[in-house]
């Protein structure tokens, strides 16, 4: 009952901040709020790009042919994808999600569709569905699933790439063919694919144009009323999406310049960051982040009630390299440990500090100390209740602490401290 409850406490929330007209379903809220506790996810670019190593965009800053890069169809075949290797790579970094490019901007479609030839079963040597294997691993293994589609297109003619735009169409393209064969796929997606809870749209951005937004996220919603909708659009939420994205930014910042219009909205927050400089495959991109840089992220991100969606690109045979299993692997035994202090919470409303960042979870705070501070304690500033314990996440041994009108003295004289993020555990009343 009392889940129920706020449920509905969160529908009328969102109605009454006018985050959206449209009525999301019970299914709907009790998946958003999933969503927000699972807090860590795998990103994966993969696709026919992957076989010239320098990344996704590679057709478009090579300014390669259409007719020229469809033939890395004819030789692309990944024998060494193996789905539960994939599946389980991410359970071990204790991700609980996945969102894969299903299709990505060179057009190709990385699952068996029937609404182009242009895929991996029927225009390469491969004749698989690596997503089919993957989502039905992912049910197996109580990992969520998310497709990435593209809404942008550099080869299709419908689509008209590099077209003028006159009200709200390409003048060369056929726009209402395109958002039609758009429906086809993402219908294909949702409804043959086992467990698909979310998508996540990107490529708004390229144009101008009439996207069809309430048809498009009405099927999704008609066909599975409980899967989240996002969109890579670097805007406020609009009308029919379930969460709000921030690329290579955390929720507030815009060092990138991505998200100078991204106004923080009602829905659940999630930022994505690539492991090294690229989302696809890259074979000369050394620039790999480091397991505490990676844990430093998750926190951060879960500080401003956000999830991480750490970004990998597989290899072209399928493989991924070892460089990310072997950090993520440190990640995931880091996770396992202090886990508590990240899964199911929220962010606590107190703002960063140099030192760190503070989630919640029910009547408990936790104290992300990432930043040891000259001085031998930590003050938490704006503190709402009483705090009656404080106590080391790692070991549970006793911490001191004095609160006072302006806030709370965590003492750290004493205490053994993690290289990567000191975590003490406030108990409020």
């Amino acid at each position: 009952m009392i889940k129920k409850l706020l449920l509905m406490g969160m529908l009328l929330g969102a109605v009454r901040a006018g985050a959206q007209t449209y009525t999301p379903t019970a299914d709907n809220l009790a998946a958003r709020q999933n969503f927000q506790d699972m807090k860590f996810g795998l990103f994966i670019h993969w696709g026919i790009y992957s076989e010239l190593g320098a990344g996704e965009w590679v057709m478009n800053e090579k300014h390669i042919s259409y007719d020229s890069y469809k033939r890395l169809a004819d030789f692309f075949n990944p024998q060494a994808f193996n789905a539960h290797e994939w599946v389980m790579f991410a359970k071990k970094a204790g991700m609980k999600y996945i969102t894969i490019t299903s299709r990505h901007h060179d057009g190709f479609s990385m699952f068996g569709t029937k609404a182009s030839p242009y895929n991996i079963v029927d225009a390469t040597p491969y004749h698989k569905d690596p997503l089919m294997e993957l989502a039905q691993e992912c049910v197996k293994e109580g990992i969520e699933l998310h497709f990435y589609y593209s809404l942008l297109d550099w080869g299709r003619k419908d689509y008209a790439f590099g077209s003028p735009i006159v009200d709200g169409k390409p003048v060369n393209g056929d726009w209402d063919s395109y958002i039609n064969f758009m429906k086809a796929q993402l219908t294909e997606l949702i409804t043959k694919y086992p467990g698909v809870k979310g998508i996540w749209f990107d490529g708004h951005w390229e144009r101008d144009v009439n996207w069809h937004y309430d048809e498009i996220y009405g099927l999704i919603h008609k066909l599975n009323p409980a899967i989240l909708v996002g969109n890579n659009h670097h805007l406020e939420p609009k009308e029919g999406e379930d969460f709000q994205m921030f690329e290579k930014d955390l929720p507030g910042a815009n060092t990138t310049g991505f998200s100078g219009k991204s106004k923080i909205g009602a829905l659940p927050l999630e930022t994505c960051e690539t492991i090294n400089n690229s989302w696809g495959f890259n074979i000369t991109d050394r620039s790999f982040k480091s397991s505490k840089r990676i844990i430093h992220y998750l926190v951060n991100a879960a500080g401003l009630n956000a999830n991480f969606l750490l970004n990998i690109g597989p290899m072209p045979n399928g493989k991924i390299q070892p460089e990310f299993t072997d950090t993520l692997a440190i990640v995931g035994a880091w996770v396992q440990k202090n886990g508590e202090a990240i899964y199911g919470t929220r962010g606590s409303g107190i703002p960063a500090q140099p030192w760190g960042v503070i989630t919640q979870k029910d009547k408990n705070l936790y104290v992300h100390v990432m930043t040891l501070p000259q001085l031998p304690y930590v003050f938490i500033p704006q503190l709402k209740g009483k705090v009656t314990k404080a106590a080391l996440l790692a070991d549970g041994s006793a911490v001191k602490f004095k609160q006072q009108t302006e806030g709370v003295f965590v003492y750290l004289n004493g205490i053994a401290t993690d290289p990567n993020d000191t975590i003490i555990k406030l108990t409020t009343n």
